[in-house]
């Protein structure tokens, strides 16, 4: 019993961008938000359903690349431009072959100490054009 106790306690592994691949999950990255850019915004303040849609897409890195995040509702108040945060528990969704983080209900979003390494924004890992190929045995 003392045994599961101690495995629930193991440091969370860390992910560097540069390892981010397509249909990935289960990922904890800490990142510097280098821009964040507001992408939708719809949805009423008023009535009994006061819900608002709200994405950002969000360029988020560390010193191996950079990658563009997505950002949803209370998550874009969180990106602001210079400030780092750990991501937990994201994963990679695929857009127009492109690579994309998020993070969905069962991950969050944390604002950390500001980190000290420098951002390689060279290196964009969401401008990597993937094909999707189905393999026939």
């Amino acid at each position: 019993m003392a045994d599961t106790a101690k495995a629930g306690l193991k440091k969370p592994a860390f992910t560097k961008v540069d390892q981010l691949r397509p249909g990935t999950s289960g990922h904890n990255v800490n990142v510097k938000i280098v821009s964040t850019k507001m992408v939708l915004q719809k949805g009423r303040a008023d009535g009994p359903q006061a819900r608002q849609l709200r994405i950002s897409e969000c360029i988020v890195g560390d010193e191996t690349g950079v990658i563009v995040f997505t950002a949803r509702n209370d998550q874009v108040d969180l990106m602001k431009e210079g400030s780092t945060v750990t991501l937990r528990n994201a994963k990679i969704d695929m857009y127009k072959g492109s690579m994309r983080l998020a993070v969905d209900k069962w991950g969050r979003v944390e604002v950390t100490e500001p980190a000290s390494f420098k951002v390689k924004e060279d290196t964009n890992m969401s401008l990597i054009e993937y094909e999707l190929v189905n393999v026939v045995e």
